[in-house]
């Protein structure tokens, strides 16, 4: 089992390598357009504050949460957008301001945590160490849609391998979010750190493979890649379909990414013809 803290520990990194982002921003740079549509950097670090002002909120006071839910989740509209906190108002430093706050808070509450005690979420109630992971691949991927709206890119880190790990198990819920017949065929899940060590989930005899880096299979699980524009490869059909729809989080997954919209050519793969683009 994780360690919560050491989880906590690496939320904290993700919130500072983000940081490096936001901190040299000026107000006009918050109404950037991220690659998420009609998303803009202010909405992405607002829904971040959402995220961690709600999580929050289940952990101190879980009667006053289902309240809220009850009000907002009702109707799928105006939980979307409460999900880019309109009550912080469109000045970026200041939604910026709010999500520190929130994202201190949380993780101060969610150190003294009992591990084992479930806490009530929008879906099945979350240990706190699903929470404190899930924030960290929310983090990450909003993260990256800021990343790719200022054009820049991030040094990896082996935080990783939590988003990897949630990629993983979340193959029979991409299904499942599209309708589709689940493929319970073994697939082994082989990455590559960025610190170079190797990861593996799954049986190693089995007839079907995803290997490449552990970044790029995390980017086509949050669906900020493509698949067309990894190194991703994929050895047997099931392993395939499952790449071609794998989705890490809950809700719908949106459009995602054009193939080549992050890259200059596509990698030639022949098992990539075929499958949905």
């Amino acid at each position: 089992m994780p360690d919560l803290n050491e989880l906590c520990d690496d939320l904290a990194a993700e919130h500072a390598a983000l940081d490096l982002l936001l901190e040299p921003l000026d107000a006009a740079a918050w109404a950037t357009p991220t690659p998420a549509d009609g998303w803009t950097i202010r909405d992405q670090i607002a829904h971040l504050y959402f995220g961690d002002n709600r999580a929050l909120l289940t952990a101190v006071d879980p009667g006053a949460f289902v309240a809220l839910r009850e009000v907002e989740y009702v109707d799928k509209s105006k939980f979307a957008h409460a999900m880019v906190g309109p009550e912080l108002g469109p000045d970026g430093p200041s939604v910026y301001a709010a999500w520190k706050r929130e994202r201190s808070a949380f993780i101060d509450e969610y150190r003294t945590r009992d591990p084992k005690i479930r806490v009530e979420w929008y879906g099945p109630p979350m240990s706190p160490l699903s929470k404190v992971t899930a924030r960290i691949m929310e983090t990450w991927a909003h993260g990256q849609d800021v990343a790719d709206a200022l054009g820049t890119t991030r040094e990896p880190a082996d935080r990783l391998r939590h988003i990897a790990h949630i990629g993983v198990g979340a193959r029979r819920f991409s299904y499942t979010i599209n309708n589709l017949d689940v493929d319970d065929t073994s697939v082994l899940v082989e990455l590559t750190a960025p610190s170079g060590a190797m990861w593996s989930w799954g049986d190693p005899g089995a007839s079907e493979s995803v290997r490449g880096p552990a970044l790029d299979f995390c980017l086509v699980v949050v669906r900020r890649r493509h698949l067309a524009d990894t190194s991703l490869v994929a050895d047997g059909a099931s392993a395939a379909s499952w790449l071609a729809i794998a989705q890490a989080y809950a809700g719908p997954g949106g459009s995602g990414r054009r193939a080549g919209q992050f890259s200059d050519a596509t990698h030639e793969r022949p098992w990539l013809d075929g499958l949905p683009g």
